[in-house]
């Protein structure tokens, strides 16, 4: 079975290692300067779970980063 990967990467603010370790939890806020309630990033990785796929991150503070989805495909 194969898979289909999909990469996001912007040129932001960027998160600390720390910062990376705590993205994908529900109501976690790690930049204010916008709005929002923390759940956003939380669902998405749920219902990427949910189809057998992952989302992951890498990023560089001050640099940006990059999200990369993998979904199986021919399910």
């Amino acid at each position: 079975m194969g898979c289909t990967v999909l990469e996001v990467r912007d040129n932001g603010l960027g998160l600390s290692k720390a910062q990376q370790g705590e993205l994908f939890r529900m109501f976690r806020r790690l930049h204010t300067h916008v709005p929002g309630s923390g759940v956003g990033l939380y669902m998405v990785k749920k219902m990427i779970e949910n189809a057998g796929g992952t989302l992951t991150v890498q990023s560089q503070l001050g640099v940006g980063s990059t999200f990369t989805v993998s979904l199986p495909t021919g399910r």
